[in-house]
């Protein structure tokens, strides 16, 4: 039965689609279940944020060989998409070409061994995986003869709450509470900031960008104010190196929001980590572990990191570090503590294994918690599996995939602005002007961060002092110890 089965792919993200082409460029079987009702469905959901990645990055070679039959026209190299612009020019066609393998609206809800549970070891690799799915006409198993969980992090934000768990209140107060990146251009977004205060929680690049959004908001709309909220004692280095900065992007972005905190717009609070949100006259307190109270709000953003959904693996044997809930063979080759998006090196297979033979994690998903995860990197993941899968071994485990030191990390990276010229482009570890030279080719793939299944271009983080009793770390995209407030570098414009 298992040898008659599909490879089951979790998740029609870049990553899952990805898969797919690769699996069927293998002459595999393949079937994507989605839970959404499109291809791409979480990057739609920031469709409205700019990725730092540029077009070159965004396109999984498999992929481009099965749209190129249909005519498909790849965009610009050089351009950097909108989430919207990578699903319309390029998600939703590959979904097209694959057709019939891809399966909308199909929630993935268990997955275990055909008759087997999490402790029977007697015949348990001889039998087909059951992957349990949920769609509109009721529920269904689908026998698998490997299954790739590529579904992203993104339905798995990080709370508010500074010890990894929801603040108390929190739950409660969820109607004034996003997790997401705040679409000004939606009248409906719009108008619960405009003219009140909003609490943005968070270090990274997510921040960032919603900070600067608020600040032209503030500059349309007096009475609109963002409040900064920083579980660090000091503000660091977020601000980063303005046109000295190694990440031009960062420090364009960085310089932003210095101009938004030093103009009035953004108020910084450092050194506060939250235990409760109250509520008090239609309006939201923060509340810190040391008992501080801030100011009342009328929105809180949080925008502190995502993690991983594994609830409906539990009859499945995973391997996982316990602190980055990665694969215990990629965790020490992803940790934060010791890798910046130029220094995770390209893995596959091997390396994403787990007891289970046959599953793998792929995508931003197989990163755990950690928030360095680059497009490509998944592109080349899942280009692994596929030639493991079908036998390939010294494919898989050869490296295909060439990340330079330059422009790794480069794009345009600056919220809703598709006018970033050259100058605001730069090389992840090595100086800005390196960025307008094409990525170096070694008959492997080119190198790129993406705000993939999840959005916010980036992973650094840091502000201006305020207050507060722990030193900052130094960070950037060459290197530094892992903020707490951190985003991820897949959906904070990955998993």
């Amino acid at each position: 039965m298992a040898e008659e089965s599909p490879v089951v792919v979790i998740g029609a993200g870049p990553a899952g689609l990805a898969a797919a082409a690769e699996l069927v460029a293998r002459g595999l079987p393949v079937l994507v279940l989605e839970k959404g009702d499109r291809a791409g469905a979480a990057v739609s959901e920031w469709g409205h944020v700019r990725l730092f990645s540029m077009w070159r990055d965004l396109v999984d070679p498999a992929a481009e060989k099965l749209l190129a039959a249909t005519g498909w026209r790849r965009p610009d190299d050089g351009g950097y998409p909108t989430g919207r612009e990578w699903v319309d020019a390029y998600l939703a066609p590959l979904a097209g070409v694959l057709g019939d393998r891809v399966r909308f609206g199909a929630e993935v809800r268990g997955v275990s061994r055909l008759g087997r549970d999490r402790l029977v070891d007697a015949g348990r690799g001889e039998q087909p995986f059951t992957v349990r799915v949920r769609t509109g006409a009721g529920e269904e198993r689908i026998p698998a003869r490997a299954v790739v969980d590529a579904s992203g992090t993104w339905n798995a934000p990080n709370p508010v709450g500074g010890d990894g768990l929801p603040a108390l209140g929190e739950e409660a107060a969820a109607e004034r509470i996003s997790y997401r990146i705040p679409d000004l251009a939606d009248p409906a977004v719009r108008a619960r900031h405009v003219g009140r205060t909003t609490a943005v929680v968070g270090r990274g690049h997510s921040a960032l960008t919603a900070l600067v959004a608020l600040a032209s908001l503030a500059q349309e709309s007096p009475g609109t104010k963002a409040v900064w909220v920083l579980r660090r004692g000091e503000v660091g280095d977020a601000f980063g190196g303005g046109a000295a900065d190694q990440l031009a992007a960062r420090g364009a972005l960085g310089q932003r929001a210095r101009t938004a905190v030093e103009a009035g717009h953004v108020e910084v609070v450092t050194g506060f980590r939250t235990a409760e949100v109250r509520s008090a006259d239609d309006r939201l307190v923060l509340v810190g572990e040391s008992g501080r109270a801030l100011d009342p709000v009328d929105e809180v953003v949080a925008l502190t990191g995502f993690r991983p959904d594994l609830s409906f693996l539990s009859e499945i044997r995973l391997g996982l570090d316990p602190a980055l809930q990665a694969p215990v063979e990629l965790a020490p080759l992803i940790d934060p503590n010791q890798h910046s998006c130029g220094t995770v090196y390209p893995h596959g297979a091997a390396e994403l294994s787990h007891p289970e033979p046959g599953f793998f994690l792929a995508g931003m998903k197989s990163y755990g918690r950690a928030p360095t995860f680059l497009a490509l990197t998944g592109y080349e993941q899942v280009r692994s599996i596929a030639a493991h899968l079908a036998g390939d071994h010294e494919s898989a485990a050869r490296v295909e995939l060439v990340l330079p030191e330059t422009g790794v990390c480069g794009g345009a990276g600056l919220f809703d602005d598709p006018t970033a010229t050259k100058a605001d482009a730069g090389g992840c570890c090595g100086p800005a002007e390196a960025a307008e030279e094409p990525a170096v080719e070694q008959g492997g793939r080119r190198g790129g961060l993406s705000g993939a299944e999840t959005p916010v271009p980036s992973l650094r983080r840091g502000l201006l002092p305020v207050t507060g009793t722990e030193a900052a770390a130094p960070a950037g995209c060459c290197g530094g110890a892992p903020s707490p407030d951190a985003g991820t570098a897949e959906p904070a414009p990955a998993p």
